[in-house]
């Protein structure tokens, strides 16, 4: 959803994933640029070019390579909240880059019509996989693995027969 927010709003979206397989998917949703983030290259080119890196994985990582992405005055706003904290990012490159690290949550009922308004109105819509309740094991089992593209969608109505 990120990423079509973003393209719609007009930025130049850079997407950073550990799976390069999934370029053609962000690229598809509107990403300029996707970056393999375990490319030690690839992450280097980054240095320096980014305004605003919104941060949406959910799990413990190094946040320096990102903070390195940051132009001066660059923000890093993270929204995944991972079960054990980060490490520390180092404290030179965020003082002497005047680079901030900022969080975020969930936005209100205002903030969350103004989303819902902004996506009916750019034809956004969340890129889902829709299975039957009785595939739940299933699902479960290819979420385990990684083999899910976004999100999975349960479809409740069979049980109501």
């Amino acid at each position: 959803m990120g990423i079509q927010l973003a393209a719609a709003m007009g930025a130049e979206v850079t997407v950073f994933t550990t799976s390069p397989g999934k370029a053609r998917d962000a690229k598809a949703l509107g990403a300029t640029h996707v970056v393999a983030s375990r490319d030690q290259g690839e992450m280097a080119g980054t240095a320096g070019t980014l305004d605003f890196i919104l941060n949406t994985v959910a799990a413990s990582h190094d946040l320096d390579p990102f903070l390195n992405a940051l132009r001066r005055d660059g923000v890093m706003c993270l929204v995944g909240v991972p079960p054990t904290p980060h490490q520390s990012p180092a404290v030179m490159p965020l003082v002497f880059g005047r680079k901030t690290i900022a969080g975020s949550l969930i936005g209100g009922l205002a903030e969350t019509q103004e989303l819902l308004d902004f996506c009916g109105s750019h034809a956004i819509t969340a890129q889902v996989e829709v299975i039957p309740m009785q595939e739940i094991n299933t699902g479960w089992d290819r979420m385990l693995k990684g083999d899910v593209k976004f999100r999975f969608v349960i479809d409740m109505a069979p049980l109501r027969q």
